[in-house]
């Protein structure tokens, strides 16, 4: 479990780095191409939920890594399971039904990863 756990989270801590990263960095008018939801929000709710990505990302490989706090890990996991659930509900309030794809994919691989970090507990 520990080495599917290391590719889930993984893969998971690429994605929500990048995507959180280009939130907190980027202005309105470079991620509007990108994400057409980011009209529906304050500019200030885009960066604190690319915060919450790069921090989720961190969360996910750091405390197994290091052996602090291994736990932090399941909450990571369970806070990037959050952020999709309030991604897909966003594109489904804006009646985006065909973009949610990844969204299912993400919280999948959320809930996977948060069910392989109960490996540390």
């Amino acid at each position: 479990m520990t080495v599917a756990y290391w590719i889930v989270a993984g893969l998971l801590a690429l994605f929500y780095l990048y995507s959180g990263g280009i939130k907190v960095v980027q202005s309105a008018d470079r991620l509007r191409p990108m994400m057409g939801w980011i009209d529906a929000v304050p500019l200030a709710f885009v960066r604190v939920i690319g915060v919450l990505e790069v921090l989720g990302a961190l969360g996910l490989i750091l405390p197994p890594l290091t052996g602090i706090a291994p736990v932090l890990a399941l909450v990571a996991a369970i806070g990037l399971v959050l952020v999709q659930v309030g991604g897909i509900a966003v594109h489904l309030s804006r009646g985006e039904v065909k973009v949610i794809g990844l969204n299912i994919a993400l919280l999948v691989l959320a809930c996977v990863a948060a069910w392989l970090a109960t490996t540390w507990l």
